[in-house]
């Protein structure tokens, strides 16, 4: 069965690219716009991961990420960021996160990580 893989970003091109990148290898089961929608996907659906970008309106990637993995503590979590966020990617990981990847996004670089996360 394919790993299966919650996308959650505000912005419509950034969940578009993820989705080609992953499409074919993984099964997304839900693109999430913003932090609310990532906890209620994740609860719905329990994905092995979630590509989280951290800066979403109502609830950003940190307190989304905090709220799934207290409440499914062997959930893994991928933070999108760009450049130049090292603080917040540090709050990331302190919030449950197990890895990230930087904006732009590159194929190799989004496999990489959630091959770090999944064992295969």
């Amino acid at each position: 069965m394919p790993t299966s893989v919650l996308i959650a970003d505000d912005s419509e091109f950034m969940r578009n690219l993820l989705r080609e990148i992953l499409e074919g290898e993984f099964e997304i089961i839900g693109e999430a716009e913003n932090g609310v929608e990532a906890v209620d996907l994740y609860g719905e659906h329990a994905p092995d991961i979630v590509m989280m970008d951290i800066v979403m309106p109502i609830r950003n990637g940190i307190e989304a990420t905090t709220e799934i993995t207290e409440e499914h503590p062997d959930a893994s979590v991928i933070m999108c960021t760009s450049v130049g966020q090292e603080e917040k990617m540090k709050a990331a990981i302190k919030a449950g996160a197990e890895g990230y990847i930087t904006k732009p996004f590159q194929k190799p670089n989004v496999l990489e990580a959630i091959n770090d996360v999944v064992p295969a």
